[in-house]
């Protein structure tokens, strides 16, 4: 006996090559295409929070800025003056853009024979590694500016040990009266899977909503904390971080004709037809910079690995 799904998915007619061809000259349905085509999703812009706009290639920023006043404040009566304090300033760096792009190739026979297949699997390839590209780059970035380390409790053999590993380090930097509540952790792909595990094994996860085993995710706000894998993640170790002060990713808009943004996700994509070759060359690029602000807001926890 056959098994259904309700409800019955709608057969949908595939377009024809005319249409296709009407689709790549214009810019803005590419960029909508391609944001639901998208399989990666930059980790670089969850991290790195801040939003900047680097001018010339450019873009200068303070680092290790203070976030309270030198002074205290005072008593003030009635129609009195507030005292006065300077604001010390962080050290001011610079970052240089860079332009990482790439580009392939798609034929008119091919777009006959096969539809929007090729021209899909070119433009959702081709932002991918972009992603993937720009991700691994700031990240290194990240490990390269962030120096902290934090000992662990021990093996993450048990949700014991993680959670006295995460409170340890969060309470060693507010410790620190910098202003700094770590919040979001970052773990390689396998890691994520064996701490998603063992918090199924030890019961503790929710049944009804937010139930890891049917969206493959830990739920939000567990122990506190965001988690996110990301197989860039250096050096094998978990990461731990205050994503509203640790940076942000600094882009630069070239402006240049043809290009559209495939939705927030930073990625530039242009089609261009090669008459000669009767061909189409899509390309996809991001121009950026990772930028870390507050080296202290993240640390590496050591010692976590059996």
């Amino acid at each position: 006996m056959s098994a259904y799904t309700y409800p019955m998915p709608i057969s949908v007619g595939k377009l024809p090559t005319e249409q296709i061809h009407l689709l790549l000259a214009r810019p803005d349905l590419i960029g909508k295409r391609l944001a639901t085509l998208m399989d990666n999703k930059f980790v670089a812009d969850f991290l790195l929070q801040g939003r900047f706009e680097a001018r010339g290639g450019t873009i200068l920023y303070e680092t290790g800025e203070e976030i309270f006043a030198a002074d205290a404040p005072e008593s003030i009566s009635p129609g009195g003056e507030y005292p006065r304090t300077v604001l010390t300033r962080g050290e001011v760096s610079a970052a240089r853009t860079t332009k990482w792009g790439i580009q392939t190739e798609i034929t008119d026979e091919a777009i006959a024979r096969q539809g929007m297949d090729p021209v899909e699997r070119a433009l959702g390839r081709l932002a991918n590694t972009v992603v993937k590209h720009v991700d691994s780059v700031a990240m290194a970035v990240i490990a390269s500016k962030v120096s902290s380390e934090v000992a662990g409790t021990g093996p993450w053999t048990s949700v014991q040990r993680i959670v006295t590993s995460l409170i340890g380090a969060r309470t060693q930097k507010e410790d620190l009266d910098l202003g700094i509540s770590l919040d979001t952790v970052a773990l390689s792909p396998l890691d994520y899977a064996n701490v998603m595990g063992l918090f199924l094994n030890a019961g503790v996860l929710p049944r009804e909503n937010n139930n890891p085993m049917l969206s493959g995710e830990l739920p939000p706000n567990l122990l506190g904390w965001t988690w996110v894998p990301s197989q860039h993640v250096p050096g094998g170790d978990p990461w731990v971080f205050d994503r509203t002060l640790l940076g942000g990713m600094a882009d630069e808009d070239l402006r240049s004709p043809g290009y559209t943004k495939a939705g927030r996700f930073g990625v530039e994509v242009k089609v261009e037809r090669i008459s000669s070759r009767d061909a189409y060359e899509p390309r996809a690029r991001r121009v950026t910079v990772p930028v870390v602000l507050e080296p202290l807001a993240g640390a590496r926890l050591t010692g976590t690995r059996a």
